[in-house]
């Protein structure tokens, strides 16, 4: 199954970028992964990428579903176990993603219910995403 973090403006802060950067070469142990940030939440930008409609699209939400890691991991584990070819997920910019987008999610997903910056939601994003790989695979990392 191919991961795809689909983003709403770059990542400015090196620290946190590197990071992102870290945990994504992690996560390709595990699965390959592919980082897209869109510039600007312009029709024009939100049609580049190219989703496929077999894909899940899984967008981050604060009204979403919240997930233990363990839960989390079982929820991933389960989609690549049906045959889940591609996950997607959304991670909007501080106004979140315009509607087009939302509309297409099959799931909405929070993170937690502390409000933070979206650029922290993108590296608890991959963290988690990697953490779930590790408990899926019986790796210590998760200990």
């Amino acid at each position: 199954m191919k991961i795809r973090l689909l983003m709403l403006g770059k990542t400015r802060h090196a620290a946190l970028r590197a990071m992102i950067d870290d945990y994504v070469r992690r996560i390709e142990h595990y699965a390959p992964v592919e980082i897209v940030e869109l510039r600007e939440p312009t029709a024009a930008a939100i049609r580049k990428p190219k989703i496929d409609s077999a894909s899940t699209i899984v967008l981050l939400d604060a009204a979403g579903k919240q997930f233990t890691s363990h839960q989390f991991a079982h929820w991933l584990g389960q989609s690549r176990d049906r045959g889940t070819r591609e996950m997607i997920f959304l991670c909007g910019d501080a106004s979140g993603f315009p509607a087009e987008f939302r509309a297409a999610a099959q799931q909405k997903i929070s993170l937690t219910t502390l409000t933070m910056p979206h650029e922290f939601a993108r590296v608890l994003l991959a963290e988690q995403i990697y953490r779930a790989f590790t408990i899926l695979s019986g790796h210590p990392y998760d200990k």
